[in-house]
């Protein structure tokens, strides 16, 4: 089973639309979560401790996340998906996008 977890700023509508697609895969658990706090679902360490795979939309969120959780990425793959914010929640062009980048960086 591999866990991957999938970050945005606001766990609104990147990462919930991530969560829900790769939750229907077989042998994938999903988590979105966002690095604002105000976020649906914050990130945290449990999170990241969770996570065999952390996956974030933007620079600016590999930035906050390396920044308060350096310890607990030791060993941990973090990618960079290079998603925009201008897409809807489950908009198809973001699913499209979103299978495509992740299905060239996670062995599903």
């Amino acid at each position: 089973m591999k866990k991957i977890l999938f970050v945005c700023s606001e766990n609104r509508l990147r990462s919930p639309t991530a969560e829900a697609i790769f939750s229907e895969f077989e042998r994938v658990q999903a988590i979105g979560a966002g690095t604002n706090a105000d976020a649906e679902t914050p990130v945290s360490g449990d999170l990241i401790e969770w996570a065999d795979v952390i996956l974030v939309m933007e620079k600016t969120h590999r930035n906050k996340i390396t920044k308060k959780y350096k310890e607990l990425l030791k060993g941990k793959k973090l990618v960079v998906l290079d998603i925009p914010d201008k897409y809807k929640f489950m908009q198809p062009e973001l699913i499209q996008l979103l299978k495509s980048r992740v299905m060239r960086c996670v062995q599903l």
